[in-house]
């Protein structure tokens, strides 16, 4: 059994083990207390996988788990630490690293992301605005990002870690733009490649580190949070380098409230390979001395939605990839999407849209810091 301290604590967010609501654990195998207790939040979530545990409000389980602390007692013991230890120690995301979250996420099937996400392929949070549909919110998340880059047509716009393209292709028919995109997955590119046929879009396959040219605008959507705390700087300096005097440059960014490595070891293991989330204060220490902060947009709330609508997508869509994939991969999905969205709601992690212009670049605030 669980710890009796670890019992109350759930129980005063209303959480009994075996219990009647939806958000109550069934376990299917006794050795789950031990295996979380010896393994904390990596081994809850592998019990997971494995089938020791169900819950028909995931979700909602692990936002009431955050609000109640028990999150720290499963994360807190030396054990812990020392998993933690080499992302301190050791630049996780040197360019040796970098290729590995794409190899292992993101080039694992363009089907498989395409059959629960939008048309234009958006693999980021999207921004529910007098709406409940995903396309909707997609849209509404690209034209809030182009209102505040003040997008016009003749920009030079970089989209840092691009994705399938989705927001160079939108950027360069709805608004004209001359847009480079740049990733290192190939899987990626070779879509993105095909379907911006005919536009004015260039796709590259490099390191963010070897990013050359000049540009007026910048953005990055997603990207950010494989840099790692060791590189926020060096990334900084990037974009400082290839933005043009008076250019406008956008971070769209998952980020943590605390500094420091904002790291969850199963999310590392299974789902994006030595990611880390910044805080606000990494981003602004990042950028001192670069850019003006403009304007810091906090967009956590609209990520718990997003992120429901991707399993309800996901789970209409599963029958077709059951084969392929199997089920401990689906209820790897089925445990990433969901917890994630109760990590959102209780506003444990954030999305944050920081609007940035060159600090040496006298400049009016700019106009469109939209909501």
């Amino acid at each position: 059994m669980l710890p009796l301290a670890i019992q109350q604590k759930l129980a005063v967010c209303g959480i009994e083990i075996n219990g009647p609501h939806e958000w109550d654990p069934q376990v299917n195998n006794e050795e789950f207390y031990s295996r979380v207790i010896a393994e904390k939040n990596l081994g809850l979530g592998e019990a997971y996988m494995d089938g020791w545990w169900n819950c028909k409000r995931l979700d909602e389980l692990l936002c009431r788990i955050i609000k109640c602390g028990v999150e720290y007692d499963i994360k807190g013991s030396l054990r812990y630490a020392l998993l933690l230890l080499p992302m301190k120690l050791i630049n996780m995301q040197s360019r040796s690293r970098s290729h590995r979250a794409a190899e292992e996420h993101y080039d694992i099937g363009n089907d498989f992301f395409f059959s629960f996400l939008d048309p234009l392929r958006q693999y980021s949070c999207a921004y529910f605005k007098d709406t409940a549909d995903l396309d909707a919110a997609q849209v509404n998340k690209l034209e809030l990002i182009a209102g505040k880059l003040e997008l016009k047509e003749g920009d030079r716009l970089l989209d840092i870690g691009c994705g399938w393209g989705g927001l160079s292709k939108y950027m360069a028919s709805r608004y004209g733009c001359r847009v480079t995109a740049v990733n290192i997955s190939r899987e990626q590119l070779a879509f993105a490649r095909e379907d911006c046929k005919g536009l004015p879009v260039e796709f590259i396959e490099c390191d963010y580190r070897d990013i050359s040219g000049e540009y007026d605008k910048v953005v990055s959507v997603g990207m950010f949070e494989h840099v790692g705390s060791k590189n926020f700087r060096s990334y900084m300096n990037v974009v400082h380098r290839v933005l043009r005097k008076n250019g406008i440059f956008l971070l769209h960014t998952i980020g943590g409230n605390t500094s420091g490595i904002n790291c969850d070891q199963w999310l590392n293991k299974y789902i994006f390979p030595h990611g880390s989330l910044p805080s606000a204060a990494q981003i602004a220490s990042a950028a001192e001395g670069l850019f003006v902060i403009e304007d810091l947009h906090n967009l956590g709330a609209h990520y718990d939605k997003t992120l429901m609508s991707w399993y309800r997508n996901f789970t209409k869509s599963w029958p077709a990839f059951a084969e392929r994939y199997g089920e401990r991969f689906q209820r790897m999905w089925s445990y990433y999407l969901l917890s994630c969205a109760g990590a959102f709601r209780s506003r444990a992690i954030q999305l944050f849209q920081v609007l940035m212009t060159r600090s040496c670049d006298a400049r009016e605030q700019p106009s469109a810091t939209l909501r």
